[in-house]
């Protein structure tokens, strides 16, 4: 099992500080999320730091984007990179992308679907295919010569989506490499919920095990309350800013914490962020995170996640090797371990 560090894109020296650290630790790569600025700059410089390094988005935004240019990019990159470059994408959600990029969104699945068919079109054109694709969504039928990329070793690219959904994850297992968890994830939800449906999405001869689980964990490790505090705030900031969301309420009811993401929404709409991170329980910490000392950390990531996730992602190390660099060496053992695990 891989183990990643999710990060943000950032100036370049920033990123390359971060990637240096995160291979000298021995973490396997980085997974860049979208947020405030594209994730291309970011994954060049990572690689020109620490050219070992597996390099994912998780996510880039699909939408905004055409298919043909989201082909390109990825296609350059794993050239750059050598093959170590795997292409994350996702949906994202209404507000986003209809008031913040201007563009459609729905009907979101169908739309993705036809998005990630879209862009495996155009790679195949790229190796010289007859470009044709027909959907509902995107129409592409134009590649002149003067429009081929050029050609290098590393073509059999990656592509996994961002899935929570049982209509999303069974689309992961009919045209996906792999799905990004969302971070905001119990193991009765991946075992319940997830699994199933992408055992229903998986056709054509694929099974479950043939689509990558990429995985971010809530890790707070800590051998006091002082030395956690840090991850438990980032994990109870988040874990109830992602449980207000009316659609992920189910997270928290299948665990008989009913009711929990209405209060979340109310106090949401209300500002009382340090309100909401209030509610998360103890007991909701412990399902929703892994919370334990450090030299407990690498056997709790692997006894709740081999077999099941193909790559581990550490929400909260980058973050926390900022703050406290001298963590950096209780990182890299945890990493160090569960590779060898």
């Amino acid at each position: 099992m891989h183990i990643d560090v999710m990060t943000q894109p950032a100036r370049r020296v920033d990123v390359a500080r971060l990637a240096g650290d995160a291979a000298g630790a021995g973490f396997s790569g980085l997974v860049f999320t979208e947020m405030s600025q594209p994730p291309w700059l970011s994954i060049a410089a990572a690689h020109d730091a620490a050219p070992e390094l597996d390099l994912a988005t998780g996510i880039a935004v699909a939408f905004p984007r055409s298919p043909m240019v989201t082909a390109q990019t990825a296609w350059e990159l794993a050239e750059a990179t050598g093959g170590r470059f795997r292409l994350g994408l996702g949906s994202q959600v209404r507000a986003h992308i209809e008031r913040r990029y201007g563009v459609e969104f729905d009907p979101p699945v169908k739309r993705l679907r036809d998005y990630v068919l879209a862009v495996r079109a155009c790679w195949a054109g790229f190796r010289g295919e007859k470009l044709a694709h027909e959907g509902a969504f995107y129409r592409l039928s134009l590649l002149p010569a003067m429009g081929l990329p050029r050609r290098h070793d590393h073509e059999d690219l990656k592509l996994d989506i961002a899935a929570v959904g049982r209509a999303m994850v069974r689309a992961a297992g009919e045209v996906a490499d792999g799905i990004h968890v969302h971070p905001f994830h119990s193991l009765a939800y991946l075992e319940q919920r997830l699994l199933p449906a992408l055992a229903e999405g998986t056709t054509a001869g694929r099974t479950v095990a043939d689509v990558h689980l990429i995985v971010p964990v809530f890790a707070v490790p800590g051998d006091t309350p002082e030395e956690r505090a840090f991850t438990e705030g980032i994990a109870r900031s988040q874990i109830a800013f992602y449980g207000s969301t009316k659609n992920y309420a189910y997270q928290f009811d299948d665990l008989g914490f009913t009711g929990t993401s209405t209060q979340l929404n109310d106090r949401l709409k209300a500002g009382d962020m340090a309100g909401m991170a209030a509610l998360i329980t103890d007991e909701m910490l412990e399902q929703f995170a892994v919370v334990c000392r450090w030299n407990e950390l690498a056997d709790r990531l692997v006894e709740r996640y081999a077999g099941t996730a193909h790559r581990v992602v550490m929400y909260t190390a980058a973050a926390d090797i900022a703050r406290h660099p001298d963590h950096l060496g209780r990182w890299g053992e945890v990493a160090r371990a569960v590779r060898a695990a």
